[in-house]
């Protein structure tokens, strides 16, 4: 207890350290806070403020708009840690010698996030898996950095009366239950587990998740079946693969709008890491590690909004009309005024278009313009997305991406009309 007591104090003080340090550094040269400087501190903290810099990232209704492009770089990438400490958690989770149960594990990461770190290993059998192994005391890191912010957060209202309205303290208590949920690799299992069986009572058989091997994972530690092929990242490489890219795409978004319809979550993370084209020809997805959960009721509006935008020239009041239905008003929404701005706002997007086509380095940065230019422009005419929402929409735009660099002739309206 006093161990743990000391561990969450050492957190704390090292927190207020780093924010304390950047502040005098910032008092000293006469400079104000920017969005870059809050990121490159949210970096220096770690697992718990990435997540937060993430989270500003995905939630552009509640925060400026500076903060939200700034902290769309805040990338969930680290340095691997030694393999002695994620040796040491594979031993505490297994509870037996590793040689006994493999027949060998890579030492060399194949990736490392805030949270987790990946190695390939090899079954008895000889078998292929992917190991995906926490990293050591991350979930206490989460707990005192989530109990510190939520405490700040209280602080904050209780200076700020008028903050209440935003209602950070409830924000930040759903986030914290959001990253502990991350922590727990039982539950992504069981999402993983859960789309193989979709996919199984729909017998899809181009389309795979990877197998989880249940007496291998713990709370801790993912054993899962090793699969191989390259991610949907680059055009040319996928051209490379396969003569029929428009088939690819479509596999995955079908199969992807039939769990919208008959999972009880989404895929929440669809960007071109997370969906492979394996060595043959089948589908991945991979990492449910994010998953998000919507009710049905928007689906209309959705609808709406995807039939707009398939629309030649793009139908902006059914636009309008799909977003009010799928947002929260506090006000009387003038539809008209709705769909003005938002045709004024797409056409500077658009005028970047083929900029765009030919740097794939921008193409990440157009969905989030995109999603940025909807959220705010519903703001302005009084429109509040929930969080859920917000991530659902990005999906759709990176689906949106893939089909306008690969498979053009696709329409996403038609193909989710055609599966309701």
């Amino acid at each position: 207890m006093i161990d743990i007591l000391l561990k969450n104090g050492y957190r704390i003080f090292e927190t207020i350290s780093v924010f304390g340090s950047k502040g005098l550094s910032l008092l000293l040269n006469n400079q104000k806070p920017t969005p870059k400087l809050l990121r490159e501190t949210f970096e220096e903290l770690g697992t718990t403020y990435i997540k937060l810099g993430q989270f500003i990232a995905s939630a552009p209704s509640l925060f400026p708009e500076e903060y939200v492009k700034e902290f769309q770089k805040c990338l969930d990438q680290t340095n691997p840690i030694p393999f002695s400490e994620i040796e040491k958690v594979l031993k505490q989770e297994f509870k037996k010698p590793l040689h006994k149960i493999f027949d060998s594990i890579e030492e060399k990461a194949l990736a490392s996030a805030s949270i987790a770190q990946v190695h390939a290993a090899k079954l008895k059998d000889g078998t292929d898996v992917v190991l995906k192994v926490q990293k050591p005391g991350v979930r206490d890191i989460i707990l005192t950095d989530m109990n510190f912010v939520y405490i700040a957060s209280k602080v904050f209202e209780l200076l700020i009366p008028e903050a209440k309205r935003l209602s950070l303290s409830e924000i930040i208590e759903d986030l914290q239950r959001s990253m502990l949920n991350e922590c727990d690799f039982i539950l992504e299992a069981k999402y993983t587990k859960q789309f193989r069986k979709f996919l199984k009572d729909f017998n899809i058989k181009d389309v795979v998740v990877p197998y989880i091997y249940d007496s291998l994972t713990t709370s801790r530690v993912i054993t899962m079946e090793r699969l191989y092929g390259i991610p949907l990242r680059d055009p040319q490489t996928i051209k490379k693969y396969t003569n029929n890219p428009s088939e690819v795409i479509a596999k995955a978004l079908n199969v992807w709008f039939l769990s919208l319809l008959y999972c009880d979550f989404f895929h929440a993370d669809v960007h071109a890491g997370n969906l492979m084209l394996l060595n043959d020809g089948k589908i991945a997805f991979i990492d449910f590690g994010i998953v998000g959960q919507i009710k049905k009721s928007t689906w209309e509006g959705l609808q709406k909004i995807l039939i707009a935008m398939e629309s030649e020239p793009i139908n902006y009041p059914l636009m309008a009309e799909g977003l009010i239905q799928s947002g929260i008003a506090h006000q009387k929404v003038d539809k008209i005024k709705f769909a003005y701005d938002l045709k004024k706002a797409f056409d500077a997007i658009e005028s970047l278009e083929d900029e765009i086509f030919t740097n794939p380095d921008l193409q990440e940065e157009e969905i989030n313009k995109k999603l940025l230019t909807i959220v705010n422009v519903a703001k302005e005419n009084g429109i509040r997305f929930p969080r859920e929402f917000g991530l659902l929409l990005k999906q759709f735009l990176y689906f949106d991406r893939y089909i306008r660099t690969l498979a053009p002739e696709i329409s996403i309206a038609n193909n989710f009309k055609a599966l309701r």
